[in-house]
């Protein structure tokens, strides 16, 4: 009876931590928004909102100007029994609602670390920095950043806090805030500059450190422009027409020229009777086709793009170590810092904030 085939079970591989499968650390659970979340957020919304009113209000009213108007509108009554009324009151109000924002703060503290929002648990009070200022008596008008919080917070989910048109508003006038601040602060930096380039030191250290800093940039750029612009002209010099062939004209015109005048060469062919002005005529020939050939040989050996491209690195190089001390270079460079900050600024000064469409509203 054949013995039956025993299969070995399959070996249990061990789920692999998706945290050790990446070196990447985990992230923050971040709660979803839930409807009661939102119906907090409203309700603290609304009570630090009226908290803060009160708050200003009651300062308002206990100022000298309150009391110089109510005496000037003949109402110092009314202002002396607020004063004496509802003054502690809303002052002791104001202390337990303090107390309440505290409680409050410790308590979401404590739930963000139990449900680990945040990489850290010490990270809560700093990213809610306003809030834990705001505690303070002193600081109370730093609770208005968590009203603007819980406001953005409520935009960002889709519930309408404030009208758009007034949303529109507040962007723009930070917009117009920021660029204007920003403005200010370059075109100053700007005039700092051109201040320091007034100083000859300065100025040549400037030149010096941007040359040496770059020179392999100058070097690259100037050989691009060589084999762009000068070796194709130069490589017109082999060709059988054009430049080329007016040089080995020229060339073999000059060697024809010597020759004729030549007295020497002319005695002594004319001492040959008949051929000696016939050998002459076709010396000054031949050395007419000599001097051309020996300019088309000499282009088609120096012209060779190999050695032409080799010359064109060694010209690059050498420009590109040029000596910085010289005048005609300073100013150069000068004349073109001169009008890349004039460009700059005029291109800060345009205020972008008046081409916006919020001018129409």
């Amino acid at each position: 009876m054949p013995a039956s085939p025993t299969t070995s079970p399959p070996i249990a591989t061990a789920p692999v931590s998706p945290h050790l499968a990446n070196s990447e650390p985990p992230r923050p659970n971040r709660p979803k928004p839930s409807r009661l979340k939102l119906t907090y957020d409203i309700v603290m919304l609304i009570a630090i909102s009226i908290d803060l009113l009160l708050i200003s209000l009651d300062a308002v009213l206990m100022s000298d100007f309150s009391a110089n108007a109510a005496q000037w509108l003949s109402v110092s009554e009314g202002l002396s029994w607020y004063q004496a009324t509802l003054h502690e009151p809303l002052r002791t109000a104001g202390g337990f609602f303090t107390i309440f924002l505290v409680a409050e703060l410790l308590l979401r503290w404590a739930i963000a670390i139990k449900e680990k929002v945040y990489y850290r648990w010490f990270f809560f009070p700093f990213v809610h920095w306003y809030e834990v200022l705001g505690c303070f008596p002193q600081l109370r008008l730093l609770r208005l950043f968590r009203a603007v919080v819980i406001g953005r917070r409520l935009y960002q989910l889709g519930y309408q806090v404030l009208p758009q048109p007034w949303i529109n508003r507040i962007k723009f006038y930070i917009d117009l805030l920021l660029e204007e601040l920003s403005d200010r602060v370059i075109l100053t930096t700007i005039q700092n500059f051109r201040q320091e380039l007034t100083n000859p030191e300065t100025h040549k250290s400037f030149i010096e450190s941007a040359i040496t800093r770059n020179r392999a940039e100058i070097e690259a750029a100037v050989l691009s422009i060589l084999r762009s612009e000068l070796v194709p002209k130069l490589q017109e010099l082999t060709a059988s027409s054009g430049g080329g062939s007016l040089l080995a004209s020229e060339m073999g015109n000059a060697i024809e020229e010597g020759l004729a005048n030549t007295p020497e060469l002319r005695r002594y062919l004319r001492m040959i009777p008949i051929a000696g002005s016939l050998i002459e005529s076709q010396l000054q020939h031949v050395g007419h086709n000599i001097g051309e050939n020996v300019v088309y040989a000499l282009n088609k050996r120096l012209l060779d793009p190999e050695r032409l491209d080799s010359l064109m690195v060694a010209i690059a190089r050498g420009i590109a170590q040029i000596d910085t001390d010289n005048s005609a270079l300073d100013t150069l460079i000068s004349s073109i810092i001169d009008d890349s900050l004039t460009a700059f600024e005029a291109q800060v000064k345009v205020q972008q904030w008046k081409h916006q469409d919020m001018l129409n509203l």
